[in-house]
Parts: structure tokens; C-alpha cells; sequence
């Protein structure tokens, strides 16, 4: 007699769970092609300057027009996606991020391309954070992993092959392909949306709350920008200072203001919820700051400490690059066994003793110890950014989920900058105390050695996690 339920149940089930991986395929889809041209640019800069008659330094505001903007509008892509819908307001970005991919591609001067890289900027703020939110709004608990663990890839592997990519099309093709690239993605992104993402919005709209918009956007503007900074001590120390003060003070008048108002742009009880507190803030924050330390160092460990030709040195990041991949598969089974809370202790003080490991390695060492370095590696970063990443969200209501999104969202972008303003001041620190006058390998051991201890620390911090932490998403059952 009850067989025809279940069936239907199960059916329904599988239906579910086949919508919540295709709009995190989808979704995946649209991240990769924001982060490979995020990634991409660096290398074609001195092109660029070129072609638009300005030298190689003067192309970087390109770069920092494009975070601003995106620290602008990030706070505001969760209330947009409350009051138009998550689907129409990530069709809008998509579409807004192609078309000024366009524009950057048939620039003919430096002042057409900031524009250009203004709207992306626009585009790329709109579009993290929806995606985020439509995954979270398609994937029921049991699904959120593995939906997590597709749209997490791309953040992966985008900075890994985008200056290889990079490199090879402006040399062997021209720079404007870095950008025409983004064509066919987006084109295809737009028509999977339309067709694939189910629409919505919610019924109850509030307005907008201006003065949090205002003091958010100015407050992550100045501290982004701030800690971008860092990494170019040549600028000037004071402009680095006063922007980070700023953005601190402006950041703190902020939260006093969501705290306190009666419709706030962002809901910050979510930071009530122990899981996303530990993996967003506090611990998450910390870890996050080694995880983008990491590629950073690499690449220049490799070129200026070891004097290795940029092809040599793609291929040992390469390794890097396979790691990440390799442990796609085994995430979900690790998480399902032993649970958030082991994982992210274990796993992330293996990840903190690689990257600790690196400050061991020379030009002498055997080439197979540097490439199993780097799978082990790339392995561990990539289990514990997705594990981060899904507990975030693991004990999230539905209200909360725009303003958990948005605000993961920020932190992320703030992490992200910070692990290359740290990394970047460690070897310029470490090389004015040895009064050299240019890096060298010493520099990069200091440097991997103290972003491995930052790592090491926040793993510890996972201790105040309980047992069974996020065990409805991972399927966990911890023993008494």
C-alpha cells in the first residue's frame, strides 16, 4: 500500500537533488568565468600599456577601478536580489559582465578601458553573491556539499591557470582575447540561466537602507583598497594607513548601524549561528588569509628564489593545480565520515605544515619531492575551502540567506586581499631587516614559514566546534 508513496518520494528526491547540481553547474559556470579574468589581466598589462600608449604601471588602475566597484556594490546584491528576484539580478550580471568584457576588448585608450572594467566591476559584485544565493535557495541540506563543492572549483583553479592562460594568448594571439574569451561563457551562462534556474523573489520587500549602504560600501572600499596597497610599499605608507583606518572606522559605524536599524541592508544575526561565525569570521577569515598567501608565493618562489623560467615554473604549479582537482572526489566521502569539525582540524594543519614545507624546499631539491609537495598541497587547500565553505551555510535559515551570502561574500574579497598583503609584506619586511637589495630565498622561507603558522592557528580554533557540527549536511552521525 505504500509503496506508491515512497516511489513518488524517491522520484521527487532524485528530481531535487538532479536541480540542485545543475544550478550549481551553472552557477560554477559564471564564477569561472569572473575569476579566470580576474586572474588573466596580470599578465597582459605591459601589452596593454602599449597598445594604449601608457606605461605597463599606469595599466594597474584597471585592476583597482575593478575592486572598488566590486567592494561598492557587494553589499547591495542581496537586497536587489530580494526585491527583483536572484535569477533575474544574476541574468543582469552575467549579461552586464559579457558585454563590458566586450567593451575592454575594443578599448582604444586607457580611459575607455577603466570604464569598461567599471561595468565588469558591477557585474562581478551583482554575481558572486546571487550565485550563492540561488545555490543555497535550489539545494536542500543532504545536496548542499556536493552543490558547494561545484561552485567552489573555480575560486580553485581560476588563479591557478589564469596567468599560464594569460600568458599564452597575449603571446601567441593579442590581449584583447583575454577579455573576448568571456564571450562564449557568458552567452552560455545567460541562455543555462534562463532556461535551467527556476525564478523567484520573495513576497515581502524592504526598503532600501541607504545609510548601511553608504557606510558599508565606503567602509570595504577603503579597507580593500587599503590592503591592496600593502603589497606596493613604493606608493607610500601613509595613503595605506589613512585608508585602512578609514575602512576600519567606517567598518565599525557600520555594524553599529545594522545592529540598530529596523530594516538593515544586511542581517547580521547570522553571525549568531556558531557554524557560520567559526567558518566565516573568526576561524574561516584566518585560514582563508594562508589558503591565498599560497598561490601568491609560489609562483614567485619559484621564478626569483629558484631563478626558474615562467614555463618551468607553471608546470611545478601545475602540480598545485592537479591537487585541488584530485580532491574533488574525495570531499564529500571524508566530510561524510568523519565531520566537519575533524576535517577542519586535521585537514588544515596538514595544509599549514605543507605550506611550511615550502620554506624547506631549494634549486637542489629533488623535482618529484617539489611536485608531491605541491599535490599535497593543492589536495588539503582544496578540502578545506569547500569544507569552509558549506558549513558556512550548513544551520542558515531561508531569511538569512541573501544577507549570509552577501556578507560570506565580503569577508571572502577581504581574506582574499589581506593573504596577499600579508605575504607581500613579510618578504619586504624580511628583506629590509637583512638590508638586501633584492628578494631572495631566505625572504620566501620567513614568509611561507609564518603563513603556515597563521594557518596553524586557525586550525586549532575549530576545537569549539561540537562534534556533530553541520552533520544534517555532511550525513556525519558522530559516536557518543
Amino acid at each position: 500500500m505504500t509503496a506508491i508513496p515512497e516511489n513518488k518520494a524517491l522520484v521527487e528526491t532524485a528530481t531535487t537533488a538532479r536541480q540542485a547540481r545543475r544550478v550549481a553547474l551553472i552557477v560554477a559556470v559564471a564564477f569561472f568565468m569572473q575569476l579566470l579574468d580576474s586572474t588573466i589581466i596580470s599578465t597582459s598589462l605591459p601589452q596593454m600599456g602599449e597598445s594604449f600608449g601608457v606605461p605597463a604601471v599606469a595599466m594597474s588602475i584597471g585592476i583597482t577601478v575593478y575592486m572598488l566597484t566590486m567592494a561598492v556594490f557587494v553589499p547591495l546584491s542581496g537586497w536587489l536580489a530580494d526585491r527583483f528576484g536572484a535569477r533575474n539580478i544574476f541574468l543582469v550580471a552575467i549579461a552586464l559582465f559579457t558585454l563590458a568584457s566586450i567593451a575592454c576588448g575594443i578599448s582604444q585608450n586607457l580611459t575607455q578601458f577603466v570604464a569598461a572594467r567599471a561595468v565588469q566591476g558591477l557585474g562581478s559584485a551583482l554575481m558572486t553573491p546571487v550565485g550563492r544565493i540561488l545555490v543555497l535557495r535550489n539545494a536542500s541540506k543532504s545536496e548542499l556539499l556536493n552543490a558547494t563543492a561545484l561552485i567552489t572549483w573555480p575560486a580553485l583553479f581560476a588563479p591557478v591557470i589564469g596567468p599560464v592562460l594569460g600568458g599564452f594568448i597575449t603571446t601567441y594571439l593579442s590581449w584583447d582575447w583575454n577579455f573576448f574569451i568571456n564571450i562564449p561563457l557568458g552567452v552560455a551562462g545567460l541562455a543555462l540561466v534562463a532556461r535551467f534556474i527556476p525564478g523567484s523573489r520573495d513576497s515581502e520587500t524592504r526598503p532600501l537602507d541607504w545609510p548601511g549602504f553608504l557606510l558599508t560600501s565606503v567602509g570595504l572600499a577603503c579597507l580593500l583598497y587599503g590592503l591592496e596597497r600593502i603589497a606596493h610599499p613604493e606608493d607610500g605608507a601613509l595613503p595605506t594607513v589613512a585608508l585602512l583606518t578609514a575602512g576600519i572606522l567606517v567598518g565599525w559605524l557600520a555594524v553599529r548601524h545594522l545592529a540598530r536599524a529596523k530594516n538593515p541592508l544586511l542581517d547580521l544575526t547570522a553571525f549568531k549561528v556558531q557554524t557560520f561565525a567559526i567558518s566565516t569570521l573568526s576561524a574561516g577569515t584566518i585560514f582563508r588569509v594562508a589558503i591565498n598567501a599560497t598561490p601568491f608565493l609560489l609562483p614567485l618562489l619559484f621564478q626569483v628564489g629558484f631563478g626558474l623560467r615562467p614555463v618551468d615554473a607553471g608546470m611545478l604549479i601545475l602540480a598545485y593545480f592537479l591537487g585541488n582537482l584530485g580532491m574533488k572526489t574525495v570531499t564529500t566521502p571524508m566530510l561524510r565520515r568523519f565531520g566537519f569539525r575533524s576535517v577542519l582540524i586535521v585537514n588544515g594543519v596538514i595544509a599549514s605544515l605543507s605550506i611550511m614545507a615550502c620554506a624547506a624546499i631549494s634549486p637542489q631539491t629533488p623535482q618529484a619531492l617539489v611536485v608531491a609537495l605541491m599535490l599535497i598541497a593543492g589536495l588539503t587547500r582544496s578540502m578545506q575551502f569547500t569544507a569552509l565553505n558549506t558549513l558556512a551555510f550548513a544551520d542558515i535559515v531561508s531569511a538569512q540567506r541573501s544577507s549570509a551570502a552577501t556578507v560570506s561574500s565580503m569577508l571572502q574579497q577581504v581574506a582574499m586581499l589581506f593573504g596577499v598583503a600579508v605575504a607581500a609584506a613579510l618578504l619586504n619586511l624580511s628583506q629590509i631587516a637583512r638590508g638586501g637589495t633584492a628578494l631572495d630565498l631566505v625572504d620566501f622561507r620567513l614568509a611561507f614559514l609564518a603563513i603556515g603558522a597563521i594557518g596553524l592557528a586557525a586550525s586549532f580554533r575549530f576545537l569549539a566546534l561540537p562534534p556533530a557540527a553541520g552533520a544534517e549536511v555532511s550525513g556525519h552521525l558522530p559516536r557518543n
